[in-house]
């Protein structure tokens, strides 16, 4: 069987609220793919996006000293309440509960495995190659609001430049090698660096083109960034 992953950012499938359009048309893809070829299936693991982000800023407000590892156990639940929505939505080709710890001992039931956060320290990225490690695929897909890595924030740098192509070496000098709750980086860091050490490849493209998503599934040539 082809597996292949896609970190679905929370950001593109709840940046204030579930997005009934994103998904609905994200699903119509995923299934146009699996009908294709009975040989394909594929990993979805899913972000936290604007419940992470709305939960840990109340929390902070009200202990402003909050630890990061508390941050990152209310990210971890947002995710799991996102991946439930996209199990659900994939039910039919998706039996297994959600996946939570990308380690435990689980064979693949169904074409489609949905998984989320699983413990503080790093993001859902970094559950996104643990699990291509473990099911042998060598290209992680990253889907979000990001549709290329740019030399710096395009938002603030006018001057800022879309890289088409880069090494692990050069992203990680860029986003660094420490994780930080919530922080809107194209990858994790700690995902970068066992990606890195995997030898993986990652994609970072924008999450709401439906066509270019279409292209990375086929490799086509495609819009977004190709590290390492």
């Amino acid at each position: 069987m082809e597996t292949k992953i896609i970190s679905l950012g929370g950001s593109i499938v709840a940046p204030d609220a579930p997005d009934v359009q994103m998904i609905t048309e994200f699903a119509k893809i995923i299934r146009e793919f699996l009908a294709a070829d009975a040989n394909r299936r594929l990993i979805l693991i899913v972000g936290g996006g604007a419940p992470a982000r709305i939960y840990q800023k109340a929390c902070r407000e009200i202990v402003p000293d909050l630890p990061n590892e508390e941050q990152d156990w209310i990210g971890i639940m947002a995710t799991r309440l996102n991946a439930q929505l996209v199990k659900a939505v994939f039910a039919d080709e998706c039996p297994q509960p959600v996946v939570c710890d990308p380690t435990a001992d689980f064979a693949f039931e169904g074409r489609i495995l949905t998984a989320a956060g699983w413990k503080p320290g790093f993001s859902t990225d970094t559950d996104a190659v643990y699990l291509a490690e473990k099911f042998e695929a060598d290209t992680v897909i990253n889907l979000s609001n990001i549709e290329k890595v740019y030399t710096d924030d395009p938002k603030l740098n006018p001057n800022a430049r879309p890289i088409d192509r880069m090494t692990w070496n050069e992203f990680i000098a860029m986003v660094g090698t420490e994780w930080t709750p919530g922080k809107n980086l194209p990858f994790d860091p700690i995902a970068s660096q066992k990606a890195a050490e995997l030898g993986l490849k990652v994609i970072c493209a924008g999450g709401r083109d439906s066509n270019n998503l279409r292209k990375i599934l086929n490799d086509e040539p495609f819009f977004g960034t190709v590290i390492g």
